[in-house]
């Protein structure tokens, strides 16, 4: 496959991806955040079961999975277990806008994970958008009227990103399997634990049509960006798969301000030019 090409599934995964926060924040009016976190990996897998069994497509350049595969299947797992629940706990609590822009410290999460523990090559400029991104989020951490005190749930979401850092490393090790397969298994998995883990926590869920959209949304935020996620990280590596998906924070962050009128904060605003600037130096290093 040709760069421009794996650089255009890098690109769709994050604008798939955009969607899922400020959507989830709508449907979290309904849904506790655990099995908010839960539907969401359930609606990727059976969506991909669905699209598999009507697929003519059948991949010939993908190898098995073999017994090696196992302990990175497991931590890949437990980690989208943890990660969403994190997120959408941090999600019901704070606003749309600020956690979507925070998503892009995963870039940061991904890349060091990948230069400490699995050695992969970063470049000066990454280093400096990694340094931006790093400075811009924890601005945003600060609670809203701009005290030297960190929100909580901020802390949250940037535990959720390095979660997701780990994981995206993993998956980084399976990206020469079934992009459809991991995404079965992730999504069963990691679904199945959600849901294990909001009953365990005394969260309740009616009978609601938000449930349905809940797993629709998960089809398309995380099924198919998991998908086209995976493709990208075959040819070009977890820490350059992540820089392109830095798209999808600001695309979510927009679309939170569109959902949910108002004007942002100052911090907000300084933050989201910050980490523009971080994000434009690793995409542009990746790209050329």
């Amino acid at each position: 496959m040709n760069k421009n090409k794996t650089i255009r599934y890098a690109i769709y995964a994050a604008l798939l991806y955009a969607v899922s926060t400020p959507f989830s924040k709508i449907l979290m009016e309904k849904i506790p955040p655990a099995f908010m976190a839960g539907l969401l990996y359930l609606g990727a897998a059976a969506g991909m079961v669905i699209t598999t069994l009507f697929s003519r497509k059948k991949s010939k350049e993908v190898a098995a999975f073999t017994h090696k595969d196992i302990p990175y299947l497991i931590l890949m797992v437990i980690l989208d277990i943890a990660a969403p629940i994190l997120l959408m706990t941090a999600l019901k609590y704070s606003s749309a806008e600020s956690v979507s822009l925070l998503n892009n410290f995963e870039i940061v999460a991904t890349s060091l994970i990948a230069l400490l523990i699995f050695k992969e090559k970063l470049s000066p400029r990454l280093w400096i958008a990694i340094t931006l991104i790093t400075a811009a989020s924890i601005m945003l951490s600060l609670s809203e009227n701009g005290l030297l005190t960190i929100s909580v749930y901020s802390l949250l979401a940037l535990l959720a990103c390095c979660c997701w850092g780990l994981e995206n490393n993993c998956t980084r090790k399976l990206s020469n399997r079934d992009p459809a397969k991991i995404v079965i298994i992730k999504g069963f998995g990691s679904g199945t634990g959600s849901v294990i883990v909001a009953l365990i926590c005394g969260e309740r869920l009616n009978i609601t049509p938000y449930i349905l959209l809940a797993l629709l949304l998960g089809f398309i935020a995380y099924g198919l960006s998991i998908y086209t996620y995976v493709y990208a990280q075959r040819y070009i590596g977890a820490a350059k798969t992540s820089a392109f998906f830095a798209l999808a924070p600001f695309i979510g962050a927009l679309i939170s301000l569109v959902l949910f009128p108002k004007i942002p904060s100052w911090l907000f605003i300084i933050s989201f030019v910050i980490m523009a600037l971080g994000a434009f130096l690793a995409i542009e290093k990746e790209r050329t």
